[in-house]
């Protein structure tokens, strides 16, 4: 199979579900199997790659998720920007439930995943300054616009380790830092991304207040969580679907791939008879 999709989108099956001409792939990789079969699908006359982060029953907790097969099988695909919609708690109290953020930032407060490609032998290092696209924010902060949703045009999501839900005091914690959104499972999944050279951008849309952000609000559980997200489902998709045929013709020229070069810690720049080893179709 040769290069079958080049935006991948990494959500439930409300995205695909309705589509017609939906085909299911599975795919192997060296770091074991994805979270679920792949679904190809045509949008607005882009090729693009469905997966279920979380399995298509969600059975797969988010410290359990295989983010490296998820990601390689991706790329193996062909698929060159990524979109990463979420469901995420508020750290902010102008941040409110219902509303979108396109988060520019992530702090990493995970414990354990696997979370690059980059194990040697040949050290490499890439810079995660801006790990989101700017150019897939701006066209993802107009897409949630014309749909007339409240979206927050910048946001640090700080990833937690789960499953379980902050304490009041992390949330304070987290809060106090500046941090507008907290989630499970953005790191490492967009940064893995980055390392296989393919834009990303990630839709949070907020579910509820962290513990401890707003004062006489129960604490999350996970039952009011998904009511909210279900009463969104159909936004979140609009917009998903809406976007991917906003999509710059050239994904290359987002230089993605290009921003890989330098990262060699060899001392040898990247030259164009250099093979890295997601492009050898393992």
């Amino acid at each position: 199979m040769t290069d079958p999709a080049e935006i991948g989108v990494f959500g439930g099956s409300g995205f695909y579900s309705l589509l017609e001409d939906v085909r299911e792939v599975k795919v192997d990789t060296p770091y074991g199997a994805p979270s679920d079969s792949f679904f190809l699908a045509t949008v607005g006359g882009r090729r693009v790659a469905f997966l279920p982060r979380h399995g298509r029953r969600h059975t797969i907790p988010p410290h359990r998720i295989n983010y490296r097969a998820n990601v390689w099988a991706m790329r193996s695909l062909g698929v060159k920007a990524v979109i990463s919609p979420c469901a995420a708690g508020s750290l902010a109290i102008g941040v409110k439930p219902g509303d979108f953020v396109v988060c520019d930032q992530f702090v990493d407060r995970t414990s354990g995943r696997p979370h690059t490609f980059f194990d040697g032998p040949i050290v490499t290092h890439l810079s995660s300054a801006e790990t989101y696209d700017p150019t897939l924010r701006r066209l993802a902060i107009e897409t949630i616009r014309d749909h007339g949703i409240t979206v927050h045009e910048r946001g640090t999501v700080v990833v937690i380790e789960g499953p379980r839900f902050s304490t009041k005091a992390e949330s304070t914690w987290f809060a106090d830092a500046g941090w507008e959104v907290i989630n499970m499972t953005q790191y490492p999944e967009a940064w893995l991304c980055r390392e296989l050279g393919m834009a990303v951008v990630n839709i949070s849309l907020i579910t509820d207040y962290d513990a401890g952000v707003l004062e006489g609000t129960e604490a999350v559980d996970a039952v009011s969580v998904l009511e909210v997200f279900a009463q969104n489902a159909d936004r979140i998709q609009k917009v998903v679907l809406d976007l991917i045929g906003r999509f710059p013709s050239d994904l290359d020229a987002l230089g993605a791939r290009s921003a890989l070069g330098p990262t060699r810690g060899d001392g040898q720049a990247m030259s164009r008879d250099d093979i890295r080893l997601f492009e050898t179709g393992l």
